[in-house]
């Protein structure tokens, strides 16, 4: 094979950043190929691919026999003298074969050949690479979009990103810059598909960790995120730095970084909330921008009862629901909102049990069951005076458990400030 055509199949390789290695063992292995289709399945071939000739070699071993019965491995002691002079009976001799020998078929079936097993190697090689580059961001230019999803160029890569995990309200026109973030790796029949995500929490992450150097040197950690995409966010952030404010760092001074986020989702609202290990405190938190009077909280069955003002009822759950099911996905619980009004009223309208009084300990309901009260009205009805004479109740005890009574009637959660609505 000439020179021209080896450097016309390295420049193909050299495009397709194969190396030469990769390169000889693809064109050795075609050429072995051809070799098997015309002569059969044998071992007496050698093929050789010389770069620095810019030639491949085919070798033909032959043993020198005096009578020939398979002319495939053996050759008489003529042709043999042919090839080489001093050839005698028992000696194996070498030929090389023009690779036009085998035929315009052949060739023709090499080349086809030859640029699906470029086009495997491609696909093996963008595999390994983007493998190990899942959850990065990415920055390419838009080239083609159709109702399936955008094809985006990424240094000379074509990445894709499909309908649903683009940020539904956005519009992305042919010549865009765009980042997105990489999520997975598709083999698809026309060949490796790299899978791009805008819509994904995990672009979100990324995006926080760009633009909060606290985020990305570890002395800020994302505890949560749950993401409805194109129409609101809620983070939760917690510092291992009493000296920084998790949620002021991310939203940066006049709100520069968090706008930057913003921006970059296409005006995505973004809540970000302190975390806390304390599930009544962090849900009150999680429910911005409302700030519930009072959470009622069932560890056990994941459930979260919250307490509202009556006209915040409709804040807290948001348009079609969306700000309840947030905060109930970032806090790992189901909430239920009630109004303040209709609380009052279940509490007026049933007695109060020692059960429900949560906060009181376990010795004291056993000292009032003891006495035969079994409600929280026959101990408002004792009064201070009145628990004191019950064996074991002093007068601290009696204060504390009028003043658990009082806080589990009605108590005020705290004002917040550790959050952020934008």
């Amino acid at each position: 094979m000439n020179t021209e055509i080896i450097e016309a199949i390295t420049q193909i390789a050299k495009d397709k950043k194969i190396d030469k290695e990769n390169l000889r063992d693809i064109l050795e292995n075609i050429f072995m190929q051809m070799v098997i289709k015309k002569y059969g399945e044998v071992e007496n071939f050698d093929v050789i691919v010389n770069f620095d000739k810019g030639d491949i070699e085919i070798y033909q071993e032959r043993e020198v026999v005096e009578e020939v019965e398979d002319p495939i491995t053996q050759i008489d002691l003529l042709n043999a003298k042919k090839l080489d002079p001093d050839a005698e009976i028992g000696e194996v001799v070498v030929e090389v074969i023009n690779p036009e020998s085998f035929g315009r078929r052949l060739i023709i079936g090499a080349k086809q050949s030859l640029n699906q097993r470029i086009r495997d190697f491609e696909r093996e090689r963008l595999l390994e690479e983007y493998k190990g580059r899942i959850g990065e961001i990415i920055i390419g230019d838009v080239h083609q979009v159709n109702k399936r999803g955008i094809f985006i160029n990424v240094d000379k890569t074509e990445v894709f990103l499909p309908k649903p995990e683009q940020i539904y309200n956005e519009r992305i026109r042919r010549g865009d810059t765009i980042r997105s973030i990489i999520k997975e790796i598709r083999q698809e029949s026309k060949g490796t598909e790299i899978v791009v995500s805008r819509s994904d929490e995990q672009f979100l992450i990324r995006l926080f960790e760009l633009e909060v150097p606290e985020i990305y040197d570890g002395i800020i950690e994302i505890k949560g995120v749950a993401r409805e995409a194109g129409d609101r966010s809620k983070i939760s952030v917690e510092s291992i730095d009493r000296r920084v404010d998790a949620v002021g760092a991310c939203v940066g001074m006049k709100g520069v970084r968090i706008q930057a986020i913003v921006r970059e989702l296409n005006n995505e609202k973004i809540d970000i909330v302190n975390y806390s290990s304390e599930p009544m405190v962090f849900i009150a938190r999680a429910m911005t921008p409302v700030k519930p009077i009072k959470v009622i909280v069932n560890q056990e069955e994941k459930l979260a009862v919250v307490i509202l003002e009556d006209d915040q009822m409709a804040l807290a759950i948001g348009r079609n629901g969306q700000n309840l099911r947030l905060a109930s996905a970032i806090s790992g619980f189901q909430i239920e909102p009630v109004k303040e009004s209709e609380f009052q009223a279940q509490l007026e309208g049933r007695p109060v049990n020692l059960d429900d009084l949560t906060d009181l300990s376990d010795t004291l309901k056993i000292k009032f069951i003891e006495s035969d009260i079994t409600s929280v009205a026959e101990i408002l009805d004792l009064g201070e005076e009145g628990l004191v004479k019950i064996p074991g109740i002093g007068p601290k005890s009696a204060q504390k458990i009028l003043q658990i009574i009082e806080n589990t009637k009605m108590p005020e959660v705290e004002e917040d400030e550790e959050s952020s609505d934008l």
